[in-house]
């Protein structure tokens, strides 16, 4: 028993004395010569544990070289045994690098880790030997680990220390890595300095070589990168070399960024609010609006940016137009809101200007603007429905944000969760929860496009290049997207609001009037806030439908937008049959009751209006009509025109039909007069819509044409 109790006790201390360790000796000392997002992300994560962190290197400028491509990183050398000197012997210090590295766990653990090793310093350990592979073979082996040397991460006591960096007397562009791999592989120097490696990865995790190790474990709260190689959990991850968008991912979720239990803990810190502020006092924004391509919806697209809650004074437009089929949509706008904007500046299709001269130029008018605070790119299928967008991304206070639109109906969005090795798209393992709202928070990511917002403070540092959109392999937001990464700027995306769509912009054909008519079929829910009756998913709900005699029907259908435009098509087709009983496009070539009209096939509308019948109308059929089913197939579509001096009415008939829908094209009073002593005359109303059975008897056994729609 007296055996038990001591072990109990030694335990105790044994914590006791780790804790009185942390709390009193342990120094995290890094090298940070300017402020990056990813410092910013380390402190966060050192805040988050208690960490005591000394940065070496404030304000000097870097000369260690860009040791991506290279070796390099001998400043940090120099500034620590600089540093090393004013520190107290009794001090353990951690030395890591701080611009792609976060804290998994805390110091207590750390130090645990660290005293169980037995030895006096400790480096982080690599599967790739870097950057001279000849000196592999004089590398210790171990029974199990890696065995090459990673300078990104070490811990040790400030004596040991101090004795490792002694004889440096290099300059500051030469490689750290190879200076203390000389060291480790000297039998002497590593036995006299007590080095080893942490070859299991119990404190370090490079994941330069090592991605396939690492996998996120979630659990009770918190986040932790676990290597499923040796079953163990290290306290600091490293993103060395080209791991960059690997540890963005990793810190999505580390330590306690995003989950399960908590959702995103971070997204609602340091933002800037705009509550409360004057209009004058709003950021002044520049909009970019980039027409590339012919596109549906445009005058749509305007008609959104309008209802944006921002003071539009406060806003300046730029605006690149390339085609010559869109002018009159942006011509109008500009008539008449044009005014309403700070600044407007366009570039039409006549100047022929190419697509990344464009993006470049929108990037200036906001660069060389001393007011202007934030660049807010639109492509023009972008379809914006958060009234609110552009105040939320200001608020989320991120160097460049982007809201999250998503295709109708496809997992496409305008971001991507992950690349692949030649810089294309790869899907992210939460791509698809993040799509589809099962995570919902700011996303570090490697791509954006259609919609971004980015901070001008960038283009005036980072990406101060004025050429940000070029490259002899990659598309221009490819491009754009690149130079932010290689500048260690992070780019984010936010689903935690609803904001908007992409439009499809496959098969836009322009040959007709009213292109958008056609868009049914690539672009269905603009389709139907463009074309079908507000109040007419309400139509049941509400109990819209009237009933104006017995088995007529009576509901709305089409918006008023709707109407002029279809009405608009067909006089713009002009191609009007003659109301004669010979028709020849139709099987047999006789009507019985001949009408003025224009057939939808006339016009290549058969499979659109097919479309609509099945979408809109068969659900109103089946509800009226329990246990009835249609496939809505109909053979004869088209407009009728009513003309007092050329066909007035059309008399009374049979429809070889099941059902017949009848659309009025035009509004009472405005395109026509009502004749009261019309015995139907409610069935003709304001653009109103009616359908009746076969067997229906009313005003003497009448019946429409399936499929017609009249304007007078």
């Amino acid at each position: 028993m007296s055996m038990v109790g001591t072990d109990c006790l030694l335990q105790v201390l044994c914590d006791f004395t780790l804790h009185t360790h942390y709390t009193g000796n342990l120094l995290v000392v890094t090298v940070a010569t300017k402020e990056t997002d990813g410092f910013r992300r380390f402190m966060r994560s050192a805040r988050h544990f208690n960490y005591t962190i000394k940065v070496l290197g404030r304000g000097e400028p870097w000369k260690g070289g860009d040791y991506m491509t290279e070796p390099g990183g001998g400043q940090k050398v120099r500034l620590l045994k600089a540093g090393l000197q004013e520190m107290e012997e009794d001090k353990v210090v951690l030395f890591i690098d701080s611009y792609d590295v976060v804290f998994a766990s805390g110091p207590k653990e750390l130090l645990k880790k660290f005293q169980q090793t037995r030895h006096k310093v400790v480096f982080s350990a690599e599967t790739l030997i870097w950057p001279d592979r000849h000196l592999e073979d004089k590398h210790p082996h171990f029974r199990e680990g890696k065995r090459f040397l990673g300078s990104g991460g070490f811990i040790g006591y400030v004596p040991n220390l101090k004795e490792m960096v002694a004889d440096w007397t290099g300059e500051d562009s030469d490689s750290d890595q190879l200076f203390f791999t000389k060291i480790y592989i000297n039998p002497e120097k590593r036995k006299s300095i007590n080095i080893t490696l942490d070859n299991r990865c119990r404190m370090f995790h490079n994941l330069h070589g090592s991605l396939d190790e690492v996998v996120l474990k979630f659990e009770d709260g918190q986040v932790r990168a676990r290597n499923v190689l040796y079953d163990t959990l290290p306290v600091v991850i490293h993103g060395n070399g080209p791991t960059k968008l690997q540890i963005n991912y990793l810190s999505n979720y580390i330590p306690t960024v995003w989950t399960f239990e908590t959702g995103c803990s971070v997204c609602l810190e340091d933002l800037r609010p705009l509550s409360g502020l004057k209009e004058s006092e709003y950021p002044l924004v520049v909009i970019g609006i980039f027409i590339q391509q012919p596109t549906p919806f445009v005058s749509v697209f305007f008609e959104t940016l309008l209802k944006l809650e921002y003071p539009k004074n406060r806003l300046k437009l730029f605006i690149y137009n390339q085609e010559q089929h869109h002018e009159v949509a942006v011509s109008s706008f500009l008539k008449d809101h044009g005014k309403e904007y700070q600044d407007v500046k366009v570039i039409g299709p006549e100047e022929n200007m190419d697509r990344v001269a464009s993006r470049n130029l929108g990037l200036d008018m906001c660069r060389q603007d001393k007011d202007c605070e934030y660049f807010f790119s639109m492509d023009i299928e972008v379809v914006l429905k958060n009234k609110d967008t552009l105040k939320i991304l200001i608020e989320q206070n991120e160097p460049i944000i982007a809201p999250m639109i998503t295709r109708e109906g496809r997992l496409w969005t305008n971001f991507w969760g992950a690349l692949s090795a030649d810089g294309y798209y790869a899907r992210s393992e939460d791509y698809v929860d993040i799509v589809q709202g099962r995570r919902v928070g700011v996303w570090n990511v490697p791509y954006l496009t259609k919609v971004y917002l980015v901070k001008a403070s960038l283009l005036h540092e980072e990406l101060s290049n004025n050429d940000l959109f070029s490259s002899g392999t990659l598309d221009l937001d490819m491009a754009f997207c690149h130079n932010a990464r290689n500048k260690g700027v992070f780019m984010y995306v936010t689903n935690m609001h609803t904001f908007g769509r992409m439009l499809s912009t496959e098969n836009y054909q322009m040959s007709h009037l009213h292109n958008d008519l056609w868009q049914i079929f690539e672009n269905p829910k603009d389709w139907e806030e463009r074309y079908i009756h507000e109040n007419y998913t309400k139509i049941m709900r509400d109990k819209l439908i009237e009933t104006p005699c017995p088995d007529v029907y009576w509901f709305p259908l089409f918006s008023d937008i709707g109407c002029d435009h279809i009405v608009q098509e067909m006089e713009n087709f002009g191609q009007w049959s003659g109301g004669r009983n010979t028709d020849t496009r139709i099987q047999g070539g006789y009507e019985n009751v001949p009408t003025i009209d224009i057939h939808m096939t006339q016009i290549n509308y058969e499979k659109e209006w097919q479309k609509l019948l099945l979408d809109y109308i068969a659900p109103i059929t089946e509800t009226m009509y329990p246990g009835y089913y249609t496939k809505c197939i109909s053979y004869l579509n088209f407009v009728v025109r009513y003309k007092p001096d050329e066909q007035p009415l059309l008399t009374p008939h049979h429809d070889a039909s099941t059902f017949t829908i009848n659309v009025a094209l035009n509004s009472k009073e405005i395109d026509y007069e009502v004749n009261e002593q019309i015995p139907l005359k409610p069935l003709f109303e304001d653009r109103v819509q009616v359908f009746c059975p076969l067997s229906c008897l009313f005003s003497g056994n009448v019946c429409w044409n399936q499929g017609a729609l009249s304007f007078s």
